[in-house]
């Protein structure tokens, strides 16, 4: 607590490069000067690092949640400073200690006195004495807070007590003498009503206001006017964006290290002359590498205009990105791309395809499974097994390009239908023609996209449009593209039926009549080469077919395609939420709704205690974060986008986190899962968060209390100090109280 840290957290970034946070912490204790020398330094580190840091400064407990996450489950600031912070274990003693535990996904955890006075009936509070560690839960404490204290707990019981200490959890209002809640309260003197929670400058939580843009000039700022966009940032100056709870310093690229650090000191003097509290946090970004918290801020942020890497936080992702063709950009077939393949589905399953037609939908029959026409839309439903469970779903709607919006919103419906007839048990899916994920396509061997579409609707609207109908038929002139190299990318597409639709690195096939061609391209693939005859199979089984290799095709190959044309001979390149920092699978709450963006797709992952109605909006949640993301990363408009039920996540969603399956499994809220988790089955705990409820051991326990608060002589610890008459008083108050409320339980149970 009396000294100031640097931390450096590196991610790589696309393209090689790294993206760099640097944090500064100031502990409480900590001089004036160290705490500047600090900021100080932290520009300077950045300077080292190529100018391009976020940073961050933390002020002790008051601490960002990206700092936090990278402490898992929390840290515990030391008294003292270097030179008196290492003591040999013969030095320590053992100090009892009272926690106050607050946080969902990361913990701020605060030493508070050991006194009943510092209890309330908000908060989570951990005691950890030398052979036991306590958790008690205020009564109206957040059930996520406590099952994140339960982790806090499992790290002091291996951190200081080697993993051989007791745990017991006590719960607000439920005395019991004979347990472990007449324990914890002995070592408090005795059961007494606990106050109202105090609220300190600590918790005072500062609020998040419309932004305000200041230019920072020779240490002074001067309000910008007018609305705020991105033209109003000047490459040669700094600026300060006030937020009310964050306060952003902005450099241009073009400044001197020295603006840097005086910019830095500005914006701590403005929280000092604003009076602002404490937790205002201060975070400094460069030009180019702006975070998403910053640009959300202003009207316009043109895409396109961040420099490369400049997403936050994407080091999990980099693989898939490879593989889906982003991290290879402009390079040809020729030099090989080590394909990382992603997890695919088990593909012994059973698959159904219907076609939407009006208000209904028409199954496809078997022969057909795999032939998409862009001018329509399609339900999947592949049935599976994965592990030990009985069968897992994977419900899909199919979006054609070409398709008309009644058909997309029936798709929709009648999807949403048959997945709550599934008892909401399927991962559902939305695809989109052109953005198909590779599990998708890997279910289809092959998966065909003709031209035009069979709904009636499709054909109303080309009819009204005026348009010819180009939908493909057997005995039409047709060209396909077989692109991809292995099962999970190898979409074949009908293309323009011309010369110029041509390329060398693929493989087409051109249906003429009832002739049919392949064409292989010069870089094209042997895999390429076997596709296209399984293609044609498909298409007409039983087909002869002529062959073309590129340079050496027959006069009646170019007839076919109504003349020679030059063709290209090389490829063209491919194409407000909060942030949960370095996740896992704990960030998981059951209670919850997540998004998991992977750039390639995004993953509502909905919890099971979540409220009904909330479940039902799933897709509306992952739309909006979809639109956010677009204007803020470019994020393509058209991404897969999947809704996963907890308990059934698939294998392409799993592969994101270190998956214990066994935890995904475990029945109750978050807190009831922990316990299960950490301490077995045995252990399970009954959802106390409705107050007590009567019965006769709890009538007991009240009767005995109140016993041992009338007649303290006969209280059962003979080392528990004698009560005072005020505080005897108040233990007598409490006892009755406590009484009384089992009492109404029960009456309340007998009640029809």
């Amino acid at each position: 607590m009396g000294d100031s840290y640097i931390v450096l957290q590196t991610t790589p970034s696309k393209g090689g490069s790294y993206l760099y946070d640097i944090h500064f912490w100031i502990g409480k204790d900590t001089s004036q000067d160290e705490a500047g020398t600090a900021a100080i330094k932290t520009v300077e580190l950045d300077a080292v690092l190529g100018g391009r840091a976020v940073q961050h400064r933390e002020l002790q407990g008051h601490e960002s949640d990206k700092f936090l996450s990278y402490f898992k489950p929390c840290i515990i600031p030391l008294e003292g400073g270097v030179a008196s912070g290492f003591k040999t274990a013969e030095e320590e003693e053992f100090e009892t200690r009272l926690y106050v535990c607050r946080g969902k996904r990361v913990v701020r955890l605060k030493q508070v006195p050991f006194a009943r006075s510092s209890l309330n009936h908000d908060d989570v509070f951990i005691l950890d004495t030398q052979n036991k560690i306590y958790q008690f839960n205020g009564a109206n404490s957040n059930i996520q807070e406590r099952a994140k204290a339960l982790e806090v707990i499992q790290f002091l019981k291996e951190k200081y007590h080697e993993g051989t200490c007791n745990v017991a959890i006590v719960d607000d209002g439920k005395l019991d003498t004979e347990s472990d809640s007449g324990e914890f309260w002995v070592l408090f003197g005795g059961f007494a009503p606990i106050g109202k929670k105090v609220t300190t400058e600590d918790d005072v939580i500062p609020e998040t206001t419309p932004a305000k843009l200041y230019s920072i000039t020779d240490g002074e700022v001067k309000i910008v006017e007018g609305e705020l966009s991105k033209g109003l940032l000047e490459n040669n100056k700094c600026y300060l964006l006030d937020c009310g709870a964050e306060i952003f310093v902005w450099v241009g690229r073009v400044t001197q290290v020295e603006d840097r650090k005086a910019a830095s000191q500005v914006a701590e003097d403005f929280i000092a002359d604003q009076n602002r509290p404490k937790t205002t946090r201060i975070t400094r970004v460069i030009q180019g590498y702006e975070t998403n918290s910053f640009k959300s801020n202003f009207d316009s942020w043109p895409v396109g205009s961040a420099a490369p890497g400049a997403e936050e936080g994407r080091g999990k992702v980099a693989a898939l990105l490879k593989q889906q063709g982003a991290g290879v950009k402009g390079m040809s077939k020729s030099a090989p791309v080590n394909e990382e393949v992603p997890p695919l589905l088990d593909g012994s399953g059973k698959m159904e395809v219907w076609c939407i037609n009006g208000s209904a939908k028409t199954p496809l029959p078997k022969e057909d499974i795999g032939k998409f026409y862009s001018g329509d839309c399609y339900i999947v439903l592949y049935t599976f097994h994965s592990g030990d469970r009985k069968e897992d779903y994977f419900l899909c709607c199919w979006i054609g390009k070409d398709s008309i919006e009644e058909d997309q919103m029936m798709a929709t419906r009648l999807a949403n239908t048959m997945c709550n007839s599934l008892k909401g048990r399927p991962v559902q899916g939305r695809v989109f023609d052109g953005k198909e994920p590779p599990q998708f396509i890997a279910l289809f061997q092959p998966m065909v996209v003709l031209k035009g579409g069979l709904s009636t609707g499709y054909k109303k609207s080309i009819a009204d449009k005026g348009l010819t109908d180009e939908t493909y038929t057997a005995d039409c002139v047709s060209l396909f593209r077989i692109s991809g190299t292995s099962v999970h990318n190898n979409k074949t597409l009908q293309v323009d039926a011309v010369a110029t639709s041509l390329n060398s690195i693929d493989c087409f096939l051109l249906q003429s009549g009832s002739s049919m061609f392949t064409w292989h391209g010069n870089q094209s693939t042997y895999e390429q080469q076997q596709l296209v005859t399984r293609v044609a199979e498909f298409l007409k089984p039983g087909v002869a077919l002529k062959h073309a290799k590129e340079g050496k095709e027959s006069s009646a190959f170019w007839f076919a395609l109504g003349g020679k044309l030059s063709y290209t001979s090389k490829t063209a390149s491919t194409e407000i939420v909060e942030e949960v920092y370095n996740f896992s699978q704990d960030d998981l709450l059951t209670e919850d709704i997540l998004i998991l963006d992977t750039h390639a797709e995004v993953f509502v992952w909905v919890g099971q205690c979540v409220d009904p109605k909330e479940k039902q909006n799933a897709f509306e949640i992952g739309q909006k974060y979809i639109d956010m993301a677009a204007s803020l990363e470019g994020l393509s408009p058209y991404v897969p986008l999947y809704k996963v039920t907890e308990g059934n996540e698939p294998c392409f969603f799993t592969t994101f986190f270190s998956w214990d399956s066994t935890q995904a499994t475990v029945q109750g809220n978050s807190f009831q899962k922990k316990v299960a988790l950490l301490f077995g089955a045995s252990h399970a705990v009954e959802d106390r968060s409705n107050g007590n409820q009567g019965g006769p051991t709890q009538r007991a326990s009240a009767l005995a209390a109140l016993s041992s608060a009338f007649n303290p002589s006969s209280a059962s610890k003979a080392s528990t100090p004698k009560p005072s008459s005020t505080s005897q008083g108040s233990q007598r108050a409490a006892a009755v109280a406590a009484l009384s409320s089992v009492l109404t339980a029960e009456k309340k149970k007998q009640s029809p």
